[in-house]
């Protein structure tokens, strides 16, 4: 490698211009060079720039014109000596740890120079701060030219949390509470980590009729996008729902019972389940014919209609909410053919006369949020004296059946409607499947 040493390069001709090389040439600074401009360091003579001094600063200290520092107040507050004033001269200054809020630092005027504009010293106390300033003359003295904090370039941080049984999905947490609990936010991060969380909200299913029951209805299923914890696979009904933002504190959670079945009784009703602003409505009772016909129940999903007079299913979504949490249950015909729940995403099917079969249950909603691939809130199926009995929606409804044995239970922690029972001594609706609540953020990167 060829080398060059002179003491100064000057154009050939008063007034020229000298080129350094052609396009596309790369010139090599070593590290440890300090170029200046008339004396002052200051990045090829760009007024604004300074060289950044890697040695932190941690007490009092004078500054050099064309450098920059980063100044630790940690253990307490202290002043920096402002340079002599020269038109050109650049300083800069930065918080290194955040703590210019509770130890600030004292800008001290050289002699007469002002700062501003006036004749005082100037407090750096925002945390994170940075500064860079210019002197331009004795009329306004060092005046700040840029200025920013640490928040404008964010680092990510994220939720973290307790509660519940708490897997790991990537870079993701689940919290799965299959009773009641508190889900407890310990510290929230912010929009470039995570500071909301995506649930799957499912309450306890209706049980199902006696005597001619219906399939009871699907505890009620919400659900959000997913979009803030993963972009995992949604339910259709989690479409365009926001991710709940959250602060530190306790969440109490309930998650639904399933409702009992009694003998010789229209099915009980659900209980809800809860997280936050979110509430799931239990899922409605089948309908029955002892000792009279009685309405189907309306839920989170309807309960099926029973008996032999014709009767309606009961509505779902109910109370309502958008998007809808259930459907209504199936109607019974007069020929004994009664009939399903409802379930997250479908109606329960109706009997189907003459003799054709019981209604099934309405299928629930399939989420990817634990990472498997999971259906809920099936509805249960509606009973007959003949065949088919009503199936179970898929989702954890429980199927009809025709006698002695009592109707196919919910299946627990999927919200579940029970399956009805046509006829038996006594005769006896399936239990509605208990509810859950899934809570999902992201925890790193």
């Amino acid at each position: 490698m060829s080398e060059i040493k002179v003491n100064k390069i000057s154009p050939r001709t008063a007034c020229g211009t000298t080129t350094l090389g052609d396009s596309g040439d790369t010139f090599t600074i070593p590290a440890g060079v300090t170029i200046t401009n008339n004396g002052t360091a200051n990045g090829f003579g760009a007024t604004g720039a300074v060289n950044w001094q890697t040695t932190v600063k941690t007490g009092t200290f004078t500054a050099v014109a064309g450098e920059g520092y980063f100044v630790d107040t940690t253990s307490g507050g202290f002043n920096v000596n402002l340079p002599a004033g020269t038109a050109g001269a650049v300083v800069g200054f930065k918080d290194y740890a955040n703590t210019f809020d509770t130890n600030a630092v004292t800008l001290v005027r050289n002699g007469s120079d002002k700062i501003g504009g006036n004749a005082i010293n100037a407090t750096l106390s925002i945390k994170g701060q940075a500064v860079t300033l210019v002197f331009v003359d004795s009329t306004k003295g060092w005046l700040v030219t840029d200025s920013g904090l640490q928040a404008d370039a964010p680092s990510p941080t994220y939720i973290t949390a307790t509660g519940g049984t708490i897997s790991t999905v990537g870079n993701f947490k689940v919290h799965t509470f299959t009773g009641p609990g508190t889900f407890t936010v310990c510290s929230v991060g912010n929009a470039c980590g995570s500071n909301s969380v995506d649930y799957v909200v499912v309450a306890g299913g209706g049980a199902g009729g006696s005597h001619t029951g219906g399939g009871g209805g699907a505890g009620g299923y919400r659900e959000s996008s997913g979009t803030a914890s993963g972009s995992y696979s949604a339910s259709p009904l989690g479409c365009g729902v926001s991710a709940l933002p959250v602060s530190a504190q306790g969440y109490p959670i309930t998650v639904g019972a399933g409702g009992v079945a009694a003998p010789d009784a229209k099915g009980a009703e659900g209980a809800n389940s809860t997280f936050s602003t979110i509430t799931s409505a239990g899922g409605g009772g089948g309908s029955g014919s002892y000792p009279s016909t009685v309405a189907a129940a309306a839920g989170g999903s309807g309960g099926g209609g029973g008996g032999s007079c014709g009767q309606t299913g009961g509505a779902g979504n109910t109370p309502p909410v958008s998007p809808p949490q259930g459907n209504p249950g199936g109607n019974s015909v007069l020929t004994f053919e009664t009939g399903g729940g409802g379930g997250a995403i479908a109606a329960g099917g109706s009997g189907t006369a003459p003799n054709g079969g019981a209604g099934p249950g309405g299928d629930g909603a399939t989420s990817n949020i634990t990472g498997i691939s999971t259906a809920r809130a099936g509805g249960g199926g509606g009973s007959t004296d003949n065949s088919p009995q009503g199936a179970g929606g898929a989702g954890g409804g429980g199927a009809g059946v025709a006698q002695p044995s009592p109707g196919n239970s919910g299946t627990a922690n999927t919200g579940g409607g029970g399956g009805g029972n046509h006829n038996g001594s006594p005769s006896k609706g399936g239990n509605g499947g208990s509810g859950i609540v899934i809570i999902r953020y992201k925890f790193q990167n």
